[in-house]
């Protein structure tokens, strides 16, 4: 059993912060809907199965960057191809990913692809900054297992708090970092978090979505 940390304050600010995000990115909001709709086929929202606190499973809302077989595609390439599999396992993602649409491509580099996520802050699946939710890949009754082969004696900690829309680690390189010093950074976040820290990671995060090195 994972414990959970209650942060009554911190619950409050990610409220009031996606409320008013929400509501001044309205227009943005609606012309990314529109452009993703007539842009590829599909749905305008991808569900991005995760694991969040406490071991919770969450369904990370996202505008739809990939192709809409794109998991499949996934499950492909890690099996066929050597060195994309081995890239997956370093990042836990692929650069050169041929599943992401040309529209989603720019949003992916700029980050608006996780606007929609502000909803999951108001359901209480996210925080507006915290670790990362890892991505699921294998069958519901191995997602410990899985995430436990992923972060190792990190995973209790880490697990611990409401993953985020924002982090330590995209603020500091984003995907160039690999994923073990990505462990690191966010069992450090979740042992030593505090109010002053998220705000300063939050005005990190406005130079990092339009200074794109790292984004992928």
């Amino acid at each position: 059993m994972i414990s959970i940390h209650h942060d009554p304050l911190k619950r409050l600010f990610d409220l009031f912060f996606s409320l008013l995000f929400l509501a001044l990115s309205s227009p943005l909001f609606l012309f990314l809907m529109i452009l993703v709709k007539l842009t590829s086929e599909g749905p305008i929202f991808y569900k991005s199965r995760r694991l969040g606190r406490g071991g919770k499973i969450i369904h990370c809302l996202k505008f739809r960057s990939m192709y809409k077989d794109a998991e499949a595609r996934l499950h492909h390439l890690l099996k066929t191809d050597p060195l994309l599999a081995k890239e997956w396992k370093s990042f836990q993602k692929i650069e050169k990913d041929p599943r992401i649409t040309p529209v989603g491509h720019f949003l992916r580099k700029t980050s608006l692809d996780e606007i929609p996520q502000f909803w999951n802050v108001l359901k209480g699946d996210l925080s507006v900054v915290g670790p990362r939710p890892p991505t699921l890949l294998g069958p519901p009754e191995k997602y410990l297992e899985e995430i436990h082969s992923l972060y190792g004696d990190k995973t209790e900690k880490i697990l611990s708090v409401r993953p985020g829309i924002t982090g330590v680690w995209q603020v500091s390189g984003r995907s160039q970092i690999p994923f073990e010093q990505r462990k690191a950074m966010e069992e450090e976040y979740a042992m030593h978090r505090t109010f002053w820290k998220d705000l300063q990671v939050i005005v990190k995060t406005i130079p990092a979505i339009f200074y794109t090195k790292g984004a992928f």
